[in-house]
Formats: C-alpha cells, sequence, structure tokens
C-alpha cells in the first residue's frame, strides 16, 4: 500500500472500537453470461443441500439421510458464477484473503500453498510464516467437502483470523491442499461460512459466532447489500456492496426492517418459510409445512424450490415450460418481463424481472432461461427434518436488505434506499404470522452508520490513492 493511503487508513482507525459494528465493502466478480452453466450451478446447489445432483446414481431414498455429512457445503465456482467477497487476514504477520461470504454454511476455509491444483493466480495461505499456526493434531483432522461437480480437501488447523478490525486469536478453519480443478480461481481464496455451528463440517464454532460468544459485537446482526451485476462480457472484480458485521447500514434501506423468526431450533441454516408466491401480480398457490421451509443463502446466485411449487410459477408465465437444453429449468420469451414477489410471513418482496432472466437458452435463441428452477427434481426432504425445501439465492437477495439476527434466530428484511439503488416506496404487505417485528432496528442502524462512518472514509480513500499512486 502507498504511504499516503496507509497513512490515510491508520488515521481514521482510533475511531473504532471492537465492540462497534464494522462496515465492509464487497466485491463481485461479474462474468459473461455465456460462461455461466446454470445446470452446473443447480447440481452444486443440489449437493449443498442434500438432493443428490441430476442422473446421480444415489437412491433418493438416501439422499435426505446424507444430508447431516454434507450440508454446510458452499456452491462457488469462479468460472460459473457471480460471487460475493470480502477480505480477511490470517496468520502473524497477516496474510489477506478474498474469501465468499456464503449464509449458507458455517465453515470457513483457504486454499494452501501446498494446493497444486490451484490456479496459478489464486493468493495461497503459507502457514510456514505464521508464528501464530497450530496444526490439529486430532486423528479426525482430515476433512473432505463435496460438491456437486468436485471437492476441496485438507486438515484442520487454528489462526489468527482478522475481518474488519474484529479479531480471533485462535480460530480453526480447513487449511485445503486439494481441489477439483474449476471450483475456485482468480482472487478469490476460500470461503467464509456465516450459518450456525450445528452444520460445521469441520465441527468449529464460525468466526461470526465466535465474536457473538466474545462479546465482541455490539449487536449480534449481520447485514448485507448486494449489488446486480451489469450485463458485460469481460470478467473484472467490481462493487459487490456492503456487508456489516456487529448490526445493520441504516444508509442502505429505508423503514422498518421485517423480522420473521427462523422455523427451527437449534438453528443451523438461516431458514425462514416462504409464505406466499405471486407472478404477475397474481398468487400462485404453494405447499405449505415442511415443504415451504427456505434457506436464505448469500452463496447462492439461483432460487430453487420443489418442483411442483416451481411448476406451477412458471404455469403462471405466458410462453413459458420446461427447458429441453437444461434439466430442471424453464424457458420463457426473452421479451417478456416476469415479475415474481416472494413472502415470508410477512410483506411481500419483488423480484426485479431483470434478475429473473439469467440468459438465452441458447445462442441466437428468442427463449431465456429463468431464475426459479427444479431444486428437488421429485425427491423430497423427510418430514420434520427442519432442512430447506427452498433455497433463496441472490436472485433474490439483490432486491432487498437483507439482516441475518442470532437473537432470537431471524431473518429480516428492508426495502433499498435510493442510496443503495432502491425506489424507496414500502413493499405491499402481506398476511403476517407476528413471528418478527422490526421495532427498534433502526435507530441501532444509525448508531451503526456514525460509528463506523470513518472505517468506511479511510477505505475509500484508500482504494482512491492506491489507484493514482
Amino acid at each position: 500500500m502507498p504511504p499516503l493511503a496507509l497513512a490515510l487508513s491508520l488515521l481514521f482507525l482510533p475511531a473504532l472500537s471492537f465492540s462497534e459494528p464494522i462496515h465492509i465493502p464487497l466485491a463481485r466478480r461479474e462474468l459473461s453470461a455465456r460462461r455461466f452453466d446454470p445446470g452446473r450451478e443447480a447440481n452444486n446447489l443440489r449437493a449443498k443441500y442434500g438432493f443428490g445432483t441430476v442422473n446421480a446414481t444415489t437412491p433418493a431414498s438416501r439422499r435426505a439421510s446424507r444430508r447431516a455429512s454434507s450440508a454446510g457445503i458452499p456452491v462457488i465456482n469462479q468460472d460459473q458464477d457471480s460471487s460475493y467477497f470480502g477480505s480477511v487476514t490470517i496468520g502473524t504477520p497477516p496474510q489477506s484473503f478474498n474469501v465468499i461470504l456464503d449464509t449458507g454454511s458455517s465453515d470457513l476455509w483457504v486454499a494452501t500453498t501446498d494446493c497444486a491444483q490451484c490456479d496459478p493466480a489464486t493468493p495461497l495461505f503459507q502457514s510456514s510464516k505464521s508464528s501464530s499456526f497450530q496444526a490439529s493434531n486430532s486423528v479426525n483432522s482430515a476433512v473432505t467437502i463435496r460438491y456437486g461437480s468436485g471437492a476441496v480437501a485438507g486438515s484442520l488447523s487454528s489462526d489468527t483470523v482478522t475481518m474488519g478490525g474484529f479479531n480471533i486469536p485462535s480460530q480453526t478453519f480447513l487449511s485445503v491442499n486439494r481441489l477439483t480443478g474449476g471450483l475456485l480461481d482468480g482472487s478469490v481464496s476460500g470461503i467464509m461460512g456465516l450459518a450456525f455451528s450445528t452444520i460445521a463440517s469441520t465441527k468449529a464454532t464460525p468466526f461470526w459466532q465466535a465474536l457473538a460468544n466474545g462479546n465482541q459485537l455490539s449487536s449480534q446482526e449481520m447485514g448485507f447489500f448486494l449489488t446486480r451485476a451489469s450485463p458485460t462480457s469481460q470478467v473484472q472484480d467490481v462493487d459487490g456492496g456492503v456487508f456489516t458485521l456487529g448490526g445493520t447500514n441504516s444508509s442502505l434501506f429505508t423503514g422498518d426492517i421485517d423480522f420473521q423468526n427462523m422455523p427451527t431450533s437449534p438453528p443451523s441454516f438461516w431458514l425462514l418459510s416462504l409464505s406466499s408466491v405471486t407472478v404477475g401480480g397474481k398468487s400462485v398457490q404453494i405447499t405449505s409445512g415442511d415443504s415451504a421451509v427456505s434457506a436464505i443463502d448469500t452463496g447462492t446466485t439461483l432460487i430453487g424450490g420443489p418442483s411442483n411449487d416451481v411448476a406451477a410459477i412458471w404455469a403462471a408465465v405466458p410462453g413459458s415450460g420446461p427447458s429441453q437444453a437444461q434439466q430442471g429449468f424453464f424457458n420463457f420469451p426473452c421479451s417478456t418481463q416476469v415479475s415474481v414477489s416472494l413472502s415470508f410471513g410477512g410483506k411481500s418482496w419483488a423480484i426485479n424481472p431483470q434478475d429473473m432472466n439469467i440468459g438465452q437458452e441458447s445462442r441466437g435463441s428468442t427463449m431465456c432461461l429463468g431464475a426459479i428452477f427444479d431444486l428437488s427434481m421429485g425427491t423430497n426432504i423427510e418430514s420434520g427434518s427442519g432442512n430447506p425445501n427452498w433455497v433463496i439465492g441472490d436472485t433474490f437477495l439483490k432486491n432487498v436488505y437483507s439482516v441475518f439476527r442470532a437473537s432470537p434466530p431471524s431473518v429480516g428484511f428492508a426495502q433499498l434506499s435510493s442510496l443503495a439503488g432502491g425506489s424507496g416506496a414500502p413493499s405491499t404487505t402481506g398476511s403476517s404470522d407476528n413471528s418478527g417485528s422490526s421495532g427498534g432496528s433502526n435507530s441501532s442502524a444509525g448508531s451503526t452508520a456514525k460509528a463506523t462512518s470513518f472505517v468506511m472514509l479511510a477505505s475509500l480513500l484508500s482504494a482512491l490513492f492506491m489507484a493514482f499512486l
């Protein structure tokens, strides 16, 4: 970092205490639509949530039981997807890495210099250069995480992990030394899981939970503002939004945060019950109960759901039908603006039609693929398991300010402010089950924004000077 930029960053650090929330700028890897493989994305997501992949030989009766060992696997493919990531440091002295911020998993893992299959451009953790690094002596230290299209493997380790000023001196993570080619490339080195410890493959306490347990967070909340990708044919790292750890950012939303309590206990994934879906302003009947349990997942691009419900949604779109090119997907005329809204017991939240269209079914086609796909492919999660049948990814989350609250375990959404690219107008209100409320969330958000404005300014000034020096 140039001396002037470093000086500007350090100038503002005294304004921050460990009890204050931190706003962390996100970057996004923006990729060409023609490089996006929806079938691979869908298979990765099915593997992540235990449904089994298309054409898999695993019997349907076993897929739910496999969930306990495969749950919490992050979905990431830098060659196929747009990903949101932030910066962490590991070790003493600190080594900096970009990691995907994933509310659909609970493990922290990072690629190491022992990884022969890793992309040459990927920054790798060098454990030998960290005086605080500790390798696990456990006989169960070897861990493999399987994907629909590959796997990562490594050994359990611990070291000092820091994000935005928050610090855990001995955080357990997976030092990855083997991975399937294409699972990770470019400037991203790993995953930071932000769900609960109950689904951690490493059995470790997630970074954010360790902060909460150590009373380092002034509020046990995490807020996300995710930007929308622009149509481009070039791969580039661009502004991805803001992740707020320990609170919210009131400048990025308007009105109250509509919190809904999670339907299962103890918490695992961040779960809500999908209560209603509208297409073109008209209600579509969906299955209630266990079939409506939905994982809110920042590490997932699309929206996946049960076969019958997904078919009902697309049946309400004129000219739509099952895709012959991508199993489990539906197509529709590219000229059609597909308007879908989701409700989780409180307000109804609209999805921008741009986000419902993931591109042409094939080059030159007049038909486009929809962003809501058949996740289950006719299989079902065991009733009463508490596991999700829906996965709500960035197709939806780009349209709201989302907040993940640890106590009580709940997820909230708010209307994006005009500063964040929203209309600033309130969403329509559906039938509420009163399972959550926004209450005093705005007062917390206001103090968050004030407490960390200096840190945000320092980061912006630092980036600006780095670009010119």
